[in-house]
Order: structure tokens, then sequence, then C-alpha cells
């Protein structure tokens, strides 16, 4: 890997820079003072190695939980598309990775429910036609009826003979209307509001009802379905999120709104970040775990695909303040636990095993217990080169005592 090219040719070059600058005798540069586990660093081989100072600091601490989880869709944005109707499939217009507008047809299904519904629009708007005659002539004769009245030249039975002639007309006229709404929408259900053009006239069409992806097809072209039928997924695009079991004890360290960080092996130089956003009410009786799903932020949304597997972490809820450093500062030299401390000497730089007690540990940082001091500045980037130069110190003592 590239990391580690550059690291093998500034070990070389580090022994001979430490060697010229101090001869065998780095606590000469102490001023005197001779301290355990030292070794000084030209200020040529500290830039070779491309060593990286951190604090330690004072920071609230947050547990940290790791576990499997895998890559996954947001249930609330994907959509199986079942069939409306019962049916032989024509055809299924669309594959996994096709993507769709909210309208596009991704189905057709031939139906007798279709020719019945076309029947069914064309005996309404005949039936809409006809009452709305027969609701005109009803209103004229009634009108007419109440003028005869007036000039009493027709009795008043018959007026109201012509009232009520009227009064059902109108009402046969608005259960027309009703009945072809009712097959306008049936058809509308069954084909859509576009048009289709080279399709089918008796085919019951599927559309996507948002824009997004095709996730999965499970009809295929001459398959007699039923209602309900299975026959392609969609999901919105930039709803991955991660879902992880996280085990009941860490209940508590869990909200809406923590951070996870997580690994993926198809990226396996890089972390993504993603936020909680559900967290299930129960803890699941078997497996004494609980679900919770985050979304992906940033750059995951656009590179991972769902089902992907990954290793997460899950940052707790935020603790009492304590000492940290990055836990790639921690170094175990021959059993001893370490921070490699650096202060500048003239030109070169002075490391310092400093033993530490070590806490708890995430990913990214370590609990230090004690041997340090905030502000110390502790070797960061290039740990292990700066403890290999020690430890070539410390066997270098060795062999002169001897």
């Amino acid at each position: 890997m590239p990391m580690a090219r550059r690291s093998i040719v500034p070990l070389g070059l580090l022994l001979v820079l430490v060697v010229s600058a101090c001869g065998d005798t780095p606590e000469a540069a102490t001023d005197g003072a001779v301290v355990a586990d030292t070794a000084l660093v030209a200020s040529e081989a500290v830039a070779i190695a491309e060593f990286q100072f951190a604090a330690v600091a004072e920071t609230e601490w947050r547990d940290a939980w790791q576990m499997p989880a895998h890559v996954s869709l947001d249930p609330g944005a994907t959509q199986p598309l079942g069939s409306i109707v019962e049916g032989r499939v024509l055809e299924v217009r669309v594959f996994p990775g096709d993507r769709v507008r909210a309208g596009d047809i991704v189905a057709a299904i031939h139906s007798h429910e279709v020719m019945d519904a076309r029947q069914a629009l064309a005996a309404a708007q005949a039936g809409r036609i006809t009452a709305d005659s027969a609701a005109a002539v009803a209103e004229a004769a009634a009108g007419r009826a109440e003028r005869l009245l007036a000039a009493r030249a027709l009795s008043p039975a018959e007026v109201e003979r012509a009232k009520a002639a009227r009064a059902a007309a109108v009402a046969a006229r608005a259960a027309a209307h009703a009945e072809e709404e009712r097959a306008e929408a049936m058809m509308a259900h069954l084909l859509g509001d576009a048009p289709a053009a080279g399709v089918d006239e008796h085919a019951a069409l599927i559309r996507a009802p948002f824009d997004g992806v095709v996730t999965g097809r499970t009809a295929q072209p001459g398959q007699v379905v039923l209602v309900g039928q299975p026959l392609v997924t969609v999901a919105r695009e930039g709803r991955l999120g991660i879902l992880m079991h996280l085990p009941e004890e860490a209940v508590a360290s869990v909200a809406r709104d923590v951070a996870v960080r997580f690994t993926v092996p198809a990226y396996p130089d890089r972390t993504f970040r993603a936020r909680v956003m559900r967290i299930a009410p129960v803890v699941d009786s078997m497996s004494r775990a609980m679900e919770v799903w985050a979304a992906i932020d940033g750059d995951g949304q656009r590179l991972l695909r769902a089902e992907m597997t990954a290793n997460a972490e899950l940052d707790g809820v935020r603790g009492a303040r304590v000492l940290t450093v990055p836990a790639g500062a921690v170094q175990v030299m021959d059993g001893d636990t370490v921070v490699v401390v650096g202060r500048r000497v003239g030109d070169g730089m002075l490391l310092e095993a400093r033993p530490v007690r070590l806490g708890r540990r995430s990913t990214d940082r370590a609990e230090l217990l004690g041997g340090v001091a905030i502000g110390d500045s502790v070797l960061d980037r290039g740990a292990a080169i700066g403890k290999a130069e020690l430890l070539k110190r410390r066997a270098a003592r060795g062999g002169a005592g001897e």
C-alpha cells in the first residue's frame, strides 16, 4: 500500500540521521539530565518521516460500540409495485438499476378487467347524457307549469307533479355524473393519467409512483399474476442507510442524531459516516439486540450499494471529561504501553517513550489515566516509526551496558 512504501524508506534514513545528529549519546542534548528511552532525531529525519503531533486534550468521553452491519435502503423510501389486476404480463419495461420518473410505465398486464372498465365507462357516459337530457326536459316542464299556474291555466296538482318529476330528473342526473366519475377513476387506476402510445388497449399499466431507481424485478412477460402479486421494486435515490443491531447493554448510549462511522470491504481505506434516524422501540427477545437505522452522509450515497456488508462503530452519549489522545498515538514497547512525547532540541526533535495507563479506547481516541498532562505533544502520524527508533536506542544502550 502507498503508506507502507513511504514508511520503509524513512526508517533507514532516519537511523543514519539520528546517529549523525547525536552520535550514540542522545542524553547530551538534555542539558545533563538523563532520560530513559529517548532518541534525538535530526530535523531532516523529522521531515522525511512526516511526523505529526497531537496535543493531549481533555474531552467528553463517548463509549463506542462496534458491530457488524449492512448497507440498507430506507424502508420508508422503497415501494414494491404489485399487480392491480388479475391477468397475464405483456411486458416489463425496466430492470434493476434503471432510473424511472414518476408516471413512467414499468409493466403492462393484459386483463379482462380493463375491457370491463371500458364498457362500464361507455355505459356511464351514455347514462350521463341521457340523464342530462331528461333533467333538462323536466326542468323546462316544471318552469312552464309554474307559469301556467300563474295564468290560472293549470291546476296546482299538475304543477306539483311537474316539480316532482324535475326533482327526480335532477337526482338521476347527479347519480349518472357520479357513476361516470367512478368509471373514469377506475380507468385512471388501470391506465394512469398520462397517454400511453403503443400499448395494448386491454392492458392495465403499472406506473412508477415517484422518481427513483429500480432495485428489483420479479415478474416476467407471459407470467399470469394475481392482484397484489409483486412485479418490480422502486426506491428513491439518495436514501441509503446502515442497519445495525445494537446489544441491549448499549441502549443508554444510542439516541437520534448520534454519529456512526463504518467501513466496507469495497473501500477498505475509507471511513464513511452516518447519523442515527430510527431506533426500534423493542429489544429482540432472541438476540437481545435492538435494531438501529442510520442515514448515510456525503459520498456514501453515491459510492455504496444496498446490502453491502460493513463494520460499524456507534458513538455513545457524552460522558465525563477525561484526558485523551488519538488512538494511533498509543504504542506498545516490550510489553509497556507508551506514547511518544516530542519536544524541540535545537534543530532536532527529542523523542521520549512516556509510559501511560490506558483506559477506555475507541477507533479514533484513547483515554489515558496517567503518565501525561494536558498540552503534552504526542506523536500521532509516524508513531510506529518513532517507536522503532526508540527501540533501536534502547537496544544500543543495552549493548553498551554489556
